[in-house]
């Protein structure tokens, strides 16, 4: 239930490709109705804002990998293998369409450079899809890998679909991931570093846990740290546990940004704390549908601009293996008939805000501090719904303040459409962006993640 879950510095060499506007639209997403509404583009797109520099260095060979059709998909999965067992730095494998099984363990030992990286990719126009015949081993085990670029391919089966182990400086990009057992991408069984996971389609995830992606480890055992998480559409995880982006505690520096997360058993997205190290940034996400809150957050972090509907609750900060703690919480929008947001054991820690949100209950409170507000920061947001234990409230009139909005996320246009959304916002702690990268047009800019 709601409120029992247990649960920037990203890649220094990142180019800014496209303006994250371009990359975002206010148009119809398959899943979950047809009228105009916010949401990230399909992640198979050109163009990608965090794309690191060495991935876009023109590699010293090109390899042709094609299917064979004269061989069964077992005998073509074990070339494939042997393929990419066979890297070396500055090489590009390009790989045709086709059904590549490889029933034994898919390890990956690459160590590429900055100048000379490695890449494994789909040939422009393929659909090359790697696979295993059951769920006794994951469908690619990256054991070690520096400067690898992962791109396009589509991996069904399995347990994990992309397993990393040592990793740095590796990107995973535009991959569909899908009907596994467990997790789509976990990142859990050593330290990594420098990741890059973007614009991947992850779904129908369960069996196991289930999770979209499962990065770092319980208790700090294992941590990632200055990576980048975005632009990824993950959907459908129904696995015991069945988070969308699981942030370990411990793991630091991360940004977490423009995914499009939905229909999940647990939250579409969850961070920890980060154990003292560089704060996680947590933006520009669209989430809707879980069985539990729909985002969870720790501390020691920036949420900022997200758009949260329909869930058991909407947004949930507690103690769990960390203490809630500098945590600041800014031009959210939240609505969703339970309780919109519960902030527990807030009271006295330290550098918490609660700022310019917009958050709606239909059926319960809007907002609520478990155990008081003491030393919050608590200003400018737009409520529908009581408030516990706190003011620095402004009261809204409900859906009608948004162009066109659903309690159960079905549309999910949430450019607001009454004055109240914009006179209730503090402009001491107004962000120049709002959930789409777009110069806020007011002043005062609007509470919540638009304009």
């Amino acid at each position: 239930m709601f409120g029992s879950h247990r649960h920037h510095h990203p890649g220094r060499e990142l180019i800014a490709i496209p303006a994250i506007a371009t990359l975002l639209a206010l148009a119809s997403c398959g899943a979950g109705g047809s009228t105009s509404q916010a949401t990230p583009t399909d992640p198979g797109i050109p163009g990608n804002a965090y794309t690191p520099a060495w991935a876009v260095v023109t590699p010293a060979e090109v390899i042709r990998f094609d299917y064979d059709s004269g061989k069964s998909n077992t005998e073509n999965g074990a070339s494939l293998r042997v393929a990419v067992q066979g890297l070396t730095a500055g090489q590009r494998l390009e790989i045709g369409s086709g059904t590549y099984s490889v029933p034994s363990r898919f390890s990956i030992h690459l160590v590429g450079s900055e100048s000379a990286p490695i890449w494994i990719a789909a040939q422009a126009g393929a659909n090359p899809v790697i696979t295993r015949p059951d769920a006794n081993q994951n469908v690619m085990n990256l054991d070690h890998a520096e400067y690898v670029s992962v791109e396009g391919l589509e991996l069904t089966g399995g347990s994990t679909g992309f397993k990393l182990y040592d990793c740095s400086h590796v990107r995973i990009d535009g991959c569909e991931i899908h009907h596994t057992d467990g997790v789509g991408i976990a990142a859990n069984s050593a330290d990594t570093e420098y990741l890059v996971l973007t614009r991947n389609h992850i779904h129908d995830t369960g069996g196991g846990g289930g999770e979209g992606m499962y990065l770092g480890a319980n208790n700090s055992a294992h941590v990632m740290r200055y990576s980048v998480i975005a632009y990824n559409h993950i959907h459908d995880c129904s696995g015991s546990q069945g988070d969308g982006i699981e942030v370990k505690q411990g793991s630091y520096g991360n940004l977490v940004a423009y995914n499009h997360v939905h229909d999940t058993n647990y939250p579409c997205i969850i961070a920890y704390g980060t154990d003292g190290n560089a704060k996680n940034v947590i933006e520009g996400n669209i989430c809707y549908r879980s069985n539990e809150a729909v985002m969870q957050v720790q501390g020691e972090a920036i949420v900022r601009n997200n758009l949260l509907i329909d869930g058991d609750g909407g947004f949930l900060s507690t103690d769990h293996q960390g203490q809630s703690r500098e945590l600041t919480v800014v031009h959210n929008t939240i609505v969703t008939a339970g309780r919109g947001a519960y902030l527990s054991r807030w009271n006295g820690r330290p550098d918490m805000v609660f700022a310019n949100n917009v958050v709606y209950s239909r059926d319960s409170e809007s907002i609520h501090f478990s155990n008081g507000s003491s030393g919050v920061t608590v200003s400018g947001n737009v409520v529908v719904g009581g408030v516990s234990n706190a003011a620095g409230f402004v009261p809204g009139n409900g859906l009608s303040d948004f162009v066109d909005l659903a309690w159960d996320g079905s549309r999910r246009n949430a450019v607001p459409t009454d004055e109240t959304i914009y006179l209730g916002a503090d402009p001491q702690y107004s962000v120049t962006e709002d959930l789409f990268g777009s110069a806020r047009s007011r002043s005062p800019a609007a509470a919540g993640c638009l304009d």
